[in-house]
């Protein structure tokens, strides 16, 4: 007998089907970390955008166990630059922390459910703190290439949600709140963070839209009017997943280029890596300081 709660996506991953998947790559995660008992219960996640995958020098050297996603089952590998692709667990702090070194992102054609499949495969080990990193463009016209932007709201136009379908109960509840999503306290300790380490932390609203093209000048004037000041093509479904298991959640966006209907021509993927890595050597030296607020 067919089940038409389950609707007719092609990946067709939703209710129990979607639990099972998780249930399966959590116990793969466990297993692989099962040898080093101190990375066994995280408190701390980071899931790392494109050019950041220095944050996982902010773990100590050992121990740490690294697990690319291909090994990991039902979880998608990316297929873009400036991602790594694997699970990193380690100690910072005395704390264990995981490192989700790269995303696969829903424009290289995954549901936001199977997206978010790992990242919803390690809250199950117990975080309480989740960090989201992204790479955008800078909406703001303030924003430079290069800065840092603190994420204090979100708006999600990509059309779609990771939360449709059944609601998985042993998450959360069927309609979570995504009012001050991004944790206010955490982000006030952000802000003290990068006083200390001397770097200019904006603050403001990032926009996912689905990609994988970028932006038409008419639409860079919409999203301002929109109220966003940076977008990109991640992390808000992530957010929503965050949430919706009730985790503290803080947000950083680093601005690769401007994103202006002004602009004299778009960005291209490399001029995007290139200036990730200026603006990644300002995130983690604000990370550093931040570290002992988030463990």
């Amino acid at each position: 007998m067919t089940d038409h709660r389950l609707g007719n996506l092609p990946d067709g991953i939703y209710g129990a089907e979607l639990q099972r998947r998780i249930d399966e790559a959590a116990a793969a995660i466990r297993e692989r970390l099962s040898g080093e008992p101190r990375l066994a219960s995280p408190q701390l996640v980071f899931v790392l955008g494109s050019g950041l995958g220095g944050v996982v020098d902010l773990l100590d050297g050992t121990p740490r166990v690294s697990i690319p996603y291909g090994d990991i089952p039902h979880v998608p590998t990316g297929s873009v630059a400036g991602h790594a692709g694997e699970l990193v667990a380690g100690i910072a702090h005395e704390t264990a922390v995981i490192v989700l070194s790269g995303r696969a992102h829903p424009y290289e054609g995954y549901s936001h459910r199977e997206a978010t499949l790992l990242l919803r495969a390690v809250l199950t080990l117990g975080p309480r703190t989740l960090v989201l990193t992204n790479a955008a463009g800078g909406i703001n016209p303030g924003f430079a290439a290069g800065e840092v932007m603190l994420i204090r709201d979100t708006i999600n136009l990509s059309g779609e949600n990771p939360l449709l379908g059944p609601n998985l109960d042993a998450f959360g509840p069927r309609f979570p709140a995504m009012t001050d999503a991004f944790d206010p306290p955490l982000r006030a300790a952000a802000s003290r963070a990068a006083e200390r380490a001397g770097i200019t932390l904006h603050e403001g609203v990032y926009l996912m839209l689905s990609g994988p093209a970028y932006e038409t000048r008419a639409e860079l004037r919409m999203l301002r009017i929109l109220g966003a000041d940076a977008v990109g093509m991640s992390t808000v479904h992530e957010a929503i997943v965050a949430r919706h298991a009730d985790r503290r959640l803080l947000g950083f966006s680093l601005i690769t280029n401007p994103a202006t209907e002004d602009v004299e021509a778009g960005p291209t993927h490399e001029e995007v890596m290139e200036m990730g890595k200026v603006g990644g050597e300002r995130l983690l030296a604000i990370l550093r300081e931040l570290l002992p607020d988030l463990v």
